[in-house]
């Protein structure tokens, strides 16, 4: 009689099977490889939050528009937002959507890419007076001592704030329109200069400018 075979593991099922100790370390492995995945997303959102924590947003002005197309009127919603860091730099936004969340969003997506840089002075204030004019609307402002404050009202007061502009005199002239005076505010920010760009541009020194 023959006698019977005896049963063995293949060598396949032996090389693939691994021991506990590999088995840790593949685990090890894999937990740092995580690991520095996470810490790379995590530094980016960290980022991500200081840079548009840096901004403000404030809602000026939201109201409901209608637009008549083929079928009919179609009703949507305008919201005038002005966004700033409070650090010489603002813009105001104009966001159009059929909800007020995505008109707010949309309004501040615009306002970020007309931004304007305003120079300040020590006092926070401006250098010189300036006068800004959009459509029917005009608006004087006129720099002020330290401790005045912010002397404006509407939409003006929203710019001039978001734009770091502690101590300073606004004067509303024509249009009462918020859209329209948040952006002669804005044109009036935009040609700000200081006194040594003035003189640079004149060809002249800064004492001749002061006496």
């Amino acid at each position: 009689m023959t006698e019977p075979k005896k049963q063995s593991k293949s060598k396949d099922a032996a090389g693939k099977s691994d021991t506990p100790a590999a088995a840790e370390g593949k685990q090890d492995q894999q937990q740092k490889r995580g690991g520095r995945g996470g810490e790379r997303r995590g530094r980016r959102d960290r980022r991500g939050q200081e840079r548009d924590s840096e901004w403000q947003e404030r809602v000026v002005q939201i109201r409901r528009v209608s637009k008549t197309v083929k079928g009919g009127k179609k009703m949507s919603f305008r919201a005038i937002v002005v966004v700033g860091n409070e650090k010489g730099q603002v813009g105001v936004g104009v966001g159009k959507a059929g909800d007020v969340i995505g008109a707010v969003r949309k309004g501040v997506a615009d306002g970020k890419k007309h931004l304007v840089k305003v120079p300040l002075t020590r006092h926070s204030s401006i250098p010189t007076f300036s006068n800004g004019r959009d459509g029917a609307a005009s608006v004087l402002i006129r720099p002020a001592a330290p401790g005045t404050g912010v002397i404006a009202g509407g939409s003006i007061r929203t710019v001039l704030e978001l734009a770091g502009i502690k101590n300073v005199l606004a004067k509303r002239l024509g249009s009462k329109t918020p859209l329209n005076n948040a952006r002669a505010a804005m044109v009036a920010l935009s040609e700000l200069r200081t006194h040594k760009e003035t003189a640079k541009e004149r060809g002249i020194s800064l004492e001749q400018i002061y006496s």
